[in-house]
């Protein structure tokens, strides 16, 4: 019995305090797209799907191979990154900037957040005839949708990220005779800092939506408007394939929201 017992006493605890840390599990993504696509290419081919509602996979990337063998896919990707990087730069630095502001100064927030509460719930693409009327069909009228859809929900989340920062760190900043500028910039920043970033996702993914919105309307060249005149000639394969381009788009602004998020919260444990 004593040797049952101390046996029992010895054993190694496991390690428990991981705190929830996400690891780690990029194959599973990749196996996930791998088996829906085969599924959709299986489905389609054995005529479970009909090829008016899917097309084959497998010709959706024929038709990549054709708009990269004639440079359409880039003569119509450049304009529209270029067009979703203008515009989410110009809503996005504006949105965190007047959202830090609003976090940190009590009158900014008493004058701003009844506006910003008031634009927010406006469905931006309504706004794009007004554009229209106020910066022309050109380029202009689709940078400022894109910019003013990307503006909203960046303030909010930027400020609700400074709201949430934690009041006994800057309180031990205080306390430790730290100037306004040294709490800002060494507490208040980086402990906003993820909320900014999660919120810069959000506003991304709606810059994209806005961004084919806009060039559905007098746009020449964009995946918008690719997407547009494959769906007016009811060509599927042409159709499903700009829908893709802006769903690997998406994928990639996550991944490097992602790596920004690796370089800048390296202290988060």
């Amino acid at each position: 019995m004593s040797d049952q017992i101390n046996t029992d006493t010895t054993r190694p605890v496991p390690f428990r305090g991981g705190g929830f840390a996400p690891s780690a599990r990029r194959w599973v993504g990749l196996v996930v797209f791998v088996v829906l696509i085969t599924l959709a290419e299986m489905g389609t081919r054995q005529g479970w799907i009909s090829p008016l509602t899917l097309p084959k996979p497998s010709d959706v990337l024929k038709t990549f191979g054709e708009l990269y063998s004639t440079g359409m896919l880039w003569k119509h990707l450049s304009v529209s990154l270029s067009r979703l990087i203008v515009g989410a730069a110009m809503g996005a630095s504006v949105g965190i900037a007047v959202g830090v502001m609003i976090g940190l100064f009590s009158y900014v927030r008493a004058g701003l957040v009844p506006l910003v509460a008031a634009l927010f719930p406006i469905p931006k693409i309504a706004l794009l005839p007004l554009f229209v009327i106020w910066f022309g069909i050109d380029e202009g009228s689709k940078y400022a949708l894109i910019a003013f859809g990307t503006f909203t929900p960046t303030v909010v989340a930027t400020y609700g990220a400074v709201d949430n920062v934690d009041r006994g760190l800057i309180r031990m900043g205080q306390s430790f005779n730290l100037s306004w500028w040294s709490i800002v910039r060494k507490i208040v920043l980086p402990g906003a800092m993820p909320g900014i970033l999660s919120g810069l996702r959000i506003s991304l993914a709606i810059a994209i939506i806005l961004l084919v919105a806009a060039e559905m309307l007098g746009a020449e060249y964009g995946i918008g408007a690719y997407i547009l005149e494959a769906g007016s000639l009811y060509d599927l394969e042409r159709l499903f394939a700009g829908v893709t381009i802006l769903s690997i788009l998406g994928v990639t602004l996550s991944i490097c929201i992602g790596m920004i998020e690796r370089r800048l919260l390296r202290w988060r444990v």
